[in-house]
């Protein structure tokens, strides 16, 4: 493990050069790797594996991912196979489903757990609220997880490009005294660029909380008020679109990203310096009320009630579609739409 120091705290992380993908290998060479759904983080971590020199497989149901496979180049009846066989043929079964999917597919999955393999998440959602998913395994199986930070295509995108997407890792239970390697291994296998440790708990509960928060809900939720309040004095779409979200995604983030806030303030005019470091407190002090209340909503369970109750609807998909619609059709994303046209590289 390499200390790092994140400011001022000292704090544990495994890279490929302490953990190298030839060891990784050499780890899990008597092991066949079987991701268990292929939609979100199934195709990443699946092909990213395959392509690492590891033996795996993938287990799917009959169905438009199903195919997705097959182009893929996963082979039915040799690398692709039902959900079943995929899991009784493992050691090491990827649980890469959809929090609703784990709960539905549990009662069949947890038959082929048998004792020495290792079942593996990479969110610790089913874990953490096992009284509401009834996801508890037994006790003769590792449990442990590599959770990436970032969607599965990111992790695909990256990996072909020669970088990794970072990942935090957690064992829940070791059975086998081979729990941690079995983890780390599989986590330099998908392309991570390096690891974290985490808690099952933790990782859920800060995923959650990151999701409704800065990654996705009070992203929209920032970004659709201060296009509102532009709308609403007079600005065009055009230029309340450009001042809200194209320069941030477009110029600011890569620079923020790149070396962080400071860096990005610095490479701003002193008006924008001025005003963002005058403003950032209001901000902060009006927000931060919100984050606890959603953290608060998270730990006690009540989000992952409301996402069970949500996803367990027989009409959840349809529901959902129209919510998406909706946010699609809404003036900010058509313009958006418009205004990505109009991008250099696309004309």
């Amino acid at each position: 493990m390499a200390k790092m120091n994140f400011g001022g705290v000292i704090e544990e992380v495994m890279t490929r050069e302490e953990f190298p993908l030839d060891k990784a290998r050499e780890t899990l060479k008597d092991e066949t790797i079987a991701v268990i759904g292929y939609g979100v983080q199934g195709p990443g971590q699946a092909c990213n594996l395959r392509d690492n020199g590891f033996n795996v497989i993938v287990g799917q149901r009959q169905g438009k991912t199903y195919e997705k496979a097959i182009k893929d180049g996963w082979v039915p009846g040799e690398t692709l196979f039902s959900i079943e066989e995929a899991a009784d043929k493992a050691s090491i079964v990827m649980c890469l489903l959809s929090d609703a999917a784990v709960m539905s597919v549990w009662p069949t999955l947890k038959q082929y757990l048998t004792p020495g393999k290792a079942l593996y998440f990479s969110h610790g959602f089913a874990i953490t609220w096992s009284d509401r998913t009834g996801c508890v395994p037994a006790k003769d199986i590792d449990v442990i997880m590599v959770a990436p930070k970032g969607s599965g295509t990111s992790l695909r995108t990256m990996f072909l490009e020669g970088r990794g997407l970072n990942s935090s890792y957690a064992v829940y239970q070791d059975a086998t005294g081979k729990a941690l390697d079995r983890t780390l291994a599989l986590g330099i296998g998908i392309g991570s660029g390096y690891l974290f440790e985490t808690t099952f708990q933790r990782e859920a509960t800060s995923d959650l909380t990151g999701e409704r928060g800065s990654l996705m809900g009070a992203i929209q939720g920032l970004l659709l008020a201060q296009y509102e309040v532009l709308r609403e004095n007079g600005h065009t779409p055009s230029e309340a679109f450009n001042e809200t979200v194209e320069e941030l995604t477009q110029s600011l983030m890569p620079l923020f990203a790149q070396k962080g806030m400071d860096w990005m303030y610095a490479n701003c005019s002193t008006t924008a310096q001025r005003g963002a470091l005058d403003w950032m407190g209001p901000f902060h002090d009006a927000i931060k009320p919100v984050v606890e209340k959603l953290y608060h909503s998270v730990k006690t369970g009540n989000e992952a009630q409301i996402s069970i109750d949500a996803n367990s609807k027989p009409d959840y998909r349809v529901g959902l579609e129209k919510e998406l619609a909706a946010l699609h059709e809404s003036e900010m994303w058509r313009t958006a739409e418009v205004v990505r046209q109009l991008r250099p590289e696309n004309n």
